[in-house]
């Protein structure tokens, strides 16, 4: 037995001293791409390994309660500052140590779970529970695990009962099964979690892969052989699809929201909306809803390995049951373009671009541009006199279909200037000669609009072919490339920064963001994280020389139009509420939250603060009368042919019928027209 036992230690040992070896091997190959291409290579240093490992303690522990703070501070002296020597010795058992100890926490976590799961909580000790926008220090002593957790699990039965209930005083009657049922289940739940993250055959390499690779800046990458895939599967018109979309319901059960009729997951005949998913197989692993991550559960669904997916369903309260689906090619929706005309005097072109996709195979002409390119071609035909395009929500994509795109509406000249890391300048011009459409433009940006759709819009708004309108971008003015980590093996891949644009002012809008001619708010604008709001972007320079270029139209039109519409919504109830809201929103979520009693009563009072805010941005309307928004000659004929698009095409219109910034971007395009 004892033969046995030294043999597993030295077996274990030797799997704990590969793995080190393989995940430094990867390390420094990636750390020696960076150092070589990188748009702003840095040392690896001291701040490199705080950075690091921070974030990887972090990302283990986001909530404080799984770590002691006498292991963090273990941990922290022995690794905080010195990763980047281990990497560099090619000694990565770090990694190792951190996740024993964090195995050993989530197994005593998971004791006192079970524990409390059969004592009862006592709800009449005063109490109160804080919450925090940002981490904060690891503070779990020894003794005080329990009471943690127990104060942990009181506030989510308390919150639970409060968002299944409508009637306080009902649920205080109610209290002792409302409470009992509810204890059952989010101890069930925490508790099926633990064991999912115990049993999870992936270890933190990735993580630790990516987070040295964000120190550099937040767009380097490393991707596994399958999320390469998953990602160049994004930038894709088509990708392989379950064929349905799912949505999380009140009590956050994922739900089947809608099923493709083309799909995979119709013809199995055995699938209908509103099902709820239990859990997700790939026949080598199974997610339980109820315990797992949506990241993870999303990964499953969407990864382009896991061809087969088998889903444990449930309706109506029903029984369980399997359904077993085979993944198929199809098209990819959200990456597809589509348009509409608005007004039957003047008809103005309406195109929607949810991202740049590419054809990454070459083996067709499925890209972005030449789509924009071929409705502009449906819009004219029925003469339009001017063109929405809508870039909201655009997070970018491929910067060759940009360049494409931004040609066909310039007419010629330079459009970017490409900046490497050894400082080389490379001028972009248009690849066309000449326009596909001649009359005004304006474009719909917001917070999410972003790098190829951030370079896009810069260069219209720079060449004066177009009127900006929105809220200011993203901020991300950086290429990438991906590049295998072994060409030989083809398994590990780096998605590298490499470049830096600048627009033909010289000027870059880099973690800035581009700001629009005519500036609207937007819902959640001071909550969207945009790049300036990481700690590794790239700061925002500019080239001392700008490009000598001819700029469409005179400024001062620009200017004139932008200046009446600012002065036309300066009091718009719409926009004007939206800023109150904002504000609402700014104090709920950044604001510093004062303690919170740890009674049924102010979870209530809770709720009705969230519910109220929830009702006010719901139910918000925008006055002006629906825009009057249909189908383009050559669009009806081919809805026609293909009649399965039409529950689609009916969802785009009705969605767009009251959009307030479409509605105030058809009056400038009327006043555009107004000074022919």
């Amino acid at each position: 037995m004892k033969k046995n036992s030294l043999l597993f230690l030295l077996t274990s040992g030797a799997l704990f001293s590969q793995n080190s070896t393989k995940t430094c091997e990867i390390l420094n190959k990636i750390n020696s791409l960076i150092q070589s291409e990188h748009i702003q290579p840095k040392p690896v240093d001291d701040s490199l390994s705080a950075f690091v490992f921070d974030n990887l303690m972090n990302e283990l522990d986001p909530a404080r309660n799984i770590f002691f703070k006498s292991e963090y501070k273990e941990l922290s002296q022995k690794y905080r500052l010195n990763l980047d020597d281990l990497i560099l010795k090619n000694d990565c058992s770090f990694l190792s140590d951190i996740e024993k100890t964090y195995h050993t926490g989530l197994e005593r976590t998971k004791s006192v779970l079970e524990k409390i799961k059969v004592q009862p909580i006592d709800y009449n000790l005063k109490d109160t529970i804080r919450f925090y926008k940002k981490s904060f220090d690891f503070y779990v002593e020894k003794e005080n695990l329990e009471k943690v957790w127990t104060k942990k699990i009181r506030y989510q039965i308390l919150d639970d009962i409060a968002e299944s209930s409508e009637d306080p005083d009902a649920a205080q009657t109610s209290f002792k099964l409302l409470e009992s049922a509810s204890k059952e289940m989010i101890l069930t739940n925490e508790i099926c979690r633990i064991n999912t993250l115990l049993e999870t055959k992936n270890t933190q390499e990735e993580k630790l892969y990516n987070f040295f690779c964000i120190y550099f800046d937040p767009h380097t990458a490393y991707f596994s052989n399958d999320s390469k895939s998953s990602f160049v599967a994004s930038l894709s018109k088509e990708r392989l699809s379950l064929g349905m979309s799912v949505n999380l319901n009140e009590k956050n059960e994922i739900i089947i929201e809608e099923i493709d009729p083309k799909g995979p997951a119709f013809k199995t005949g055995k699938i209908k909306k509103g099902d709820q998913i239990i859990s997700i197989s790939n026949q080598k692993e199974t997610l339980h809803v109820s315990c797992s991550s949506l990241e993870s559960i999303s990964t499953m669904i969407l990864s382009e390995s896991n061809k087969n997916i088998t889903l444990t369903l449930k309706r109506n309260s029903g029984k369980n049951f399997e359904v077993y689906i085979e993944k198929q090619v199809m098209k990819n929706e959200e990456n597809s373009v589509f348009s509409f005309l608005i007004g039957k005097e003047n008809k103005i072109g309406y195109i929607k671009i949810p991202s740049f996709y590419a054809d990454l195979d070459g083996n067709s002409r499925k890209g972005c541009a030449d789509d924009v390119a071929r409705e502009v071609l449906k819009l004219e035909r029925d003469h339009i006199k001017g063109l929405v395009i809508d870039l909201i929500d655009n997070g970018g994509g491929s910067m060759e279909e940009a360049i494409k795109l931004a040609g066909m509406f310039v007419d010629y000249g330079p459009i970017s200037i490409v900046v490497d890391n050894k400082l080389n300048q490379s001028i972009i011009n248009d690849p066309y000669k000449g326009v596909i459409y001649k009359g005004p433009i304006v474009i719909l940006v917001n917070s999410n609009t972003a790098s190829a759709s951030e370079f896009f819009s810069s260069i219209l708004q720079d060449y004066n072919r177009a009127l900006l309108l929105g809220s200011g971008t993203l901020g991300k003015a950086t290429m990438q490339t991906i590049v295998s980590l072994d060409e030989n093996k083809n398994t590990d891949f780096l998605k590298i920064t490499i470049n830096k644009f600048y627009r033909v002012t010289g000027k870059s809008h880099q973690k800035n963001g581009v700001s629009p001619d005519v500036i609207l708010p937007e819902f959640y604008q001071d909550i969207f994280q945009k790049e300036s709001n990481f700690s590794t972007a790239i700061p925002n320079d500019s080239l001392p020389q700008p490009l000598k270029y001819r700029p469409y139209v005179k400024r001062g039109i620009i200017d004139k139009v932008a200046h009446n519409s600012s002065v036309r919504l300066a009091d718009n109830y719409y926009f004007n509420n939206i800023k109150k809201i904002n504000q609402k929103i700014d104090e709920m979520v950044n604001t510093p939250k004062a303690e919170i009693p740890m009674t049924l009563d102010a979870v209530f009072e809770q709720k009705k603060i969230r519910n109220s805010l929830w009702k006010e941005i719901n139910t918000l309307n925008e006055e002006n009368n629906p825009l009057d928004i249909y189908n383009s000659t050559v669009n009806q004929f081919l809805l026609g042919t293909y009649p399965s698009e039409k529950v689609m095409n009916e969802y785009q219109i009705n969605s767009l019928k009251t959009n307030p910034y479409l509605n105030e971007a058809v009056n400038i395009i009327n006043e555009f027209n107004g000074f022919k």
